[in-house]
């Protein structure tokens, strides 16, 4: 994994970098930030779309592993590796016909799934390099904050928009995201962490059992994109109210899927957290438990990549802008988008992790 250096703030054992050389291409080293807590599980991470490149937590046996999708090497990010724990945005999921209006102005958006758009675009807030606002360190979590500005007009959103995000690790192995958002315009912005996970490391993740509390989802047309309508769960292959492996009912979403894609509703303030989602790997022993702010919870199988990993996408519905009933993702100027959401790691009915 590379030699960490200690940072020189806080609790420097919580805090440290590793220098990644580039190819003969050049361009300086990639700076890989470092967290760790006092149980030795890591989070880690770059700037290149505030991308996680590790969570390293232990199994039952105390063997640790990272449960994420990443590179064998941190330079292969800015070659468009696929599993990317990236941040989205400006707007993740789909948008429609890659178009919305707004107080009676029409604002047409890069289309770069077919004629919609998707995950902000060619170029969004997963393929463009953050900056490191700040780190540091105290006496239960470690924390590192990565700021982009997305200028007025750029994949044809209107706007200034200043991001943040921050990544916080703490002794109880809780990942707490928060996202901050501020614009000069009347803005849409939904933005989420797009972490591939596998609790067991290797294979797919078919076994994995996953619960979800959520009663309801939004169903889409062959594009993938919601009709506007919001449906019951119970009775279809979506319905994990019950703890379920994922596999178990892939077949019958039918062969355009070949897995989950889907978006759930889960309801909520916009400000409360909540357990939201569990996901458990029998063969290790490792779970996850998700809170959120988020009304939404879009599932994902990595179904382009064979299952490998699943993705826990915490986040407003899809195409939200061009629907006025689902919850809003419209930022006003003078307002701050502000959203939390929590990746708690346990063992299987053995409560936290300890080793």
């Amino acid at each position: 994994m590379g030699k960490v250096h200690a940072a020189s703030e806080g609790e420097s054992w919580r805090l440290g970098w590793v220098e990644h050389e580039r190819s003969a291409s050049g361009g300086g080293a990639i700076r890989e930030f470092v967290l760790r807590n006092r149980h030795g599980m890591e989070v880690r991470g770059v700037g290149l779309g505030a991308t996680l490149t590790g969570i390293w937590v232990a199994d039952v046996h105390g063997v640790r592993t990272n449960v994420i999708l990443a590179p064998a090497h941190v330079e292969e990010l800015e070659k468009g590796f696929g599993g990317a724990a990236a941040v989205i945005g400006r707007v993740a999921n789909r948008i429609a016909g890659a178009r919305f209006v707004f107080d009676g102005v029409e604002y047409r958006l890069t289309p770069n799934a077919g004629r919609h758009h998707i995950h902000g675009g060619r170029r969004g807030f997963s393929q463009v390099w953050w900056q490191l606002e700040g780190s540091g360190a105290g006496a239960d979590a470690a924390w590192v904050r990565w700021v982009y500005v997305s200028p007025d007009g750029e994949e044809g959103y209107p706007g200034t928009l200043q991001v943040g995000v921050t990544y916080t690790w703490n002794d109880r192995n809780e990942l707490r995201v928060d996202y901050e958002a501020r614009t000069d315009k009347p803005t849409p912005v939904n933005l989420t962490q797009h972490a591939y996970f596998n609790l067991a490391g290797y294979g797919d993740v078919r076994a994995h059992e996953l619960w979800l509390d959520a009663r309801f989802y939004t169903p889409t047309d062959e594009d993938l994109i919601p009709t506007g309508e919001i449906r019951f769960v119970t009775g279809t292959p979506l319905d994990f109210t019950k703890p379920m492996p994922l596999g178990a009912r892939m077949d019958a979403l039918g062969p355009r899927l070949r897995g989950y894609d889907h978006n759930y509703v889960l309801g909520g303030d916009g400000e409360t957290l909540r357990r939201v989602a569990r996901l458990v790997d029998p063969s290790s022993g490792r779970a996850l438990e998700v809170e959120t702010t988020e009304p939404g919870l879009q599932l994902y199988t990595g179904n382009h990549l064979g299952h490998r990993g699943v993705c826990l996408e915490t986040q407003h519905y899809p195409d939200s802008v061009n629907q006025p009933h689902f919850p809003s993702v419209i930022l006003r100027p003078g307002k701050v988008f502000r959203s939390t959401t929590v990746f708690r790691f346990t063992l299987s009915g053995m409560g936290r992790l300890e080793r």
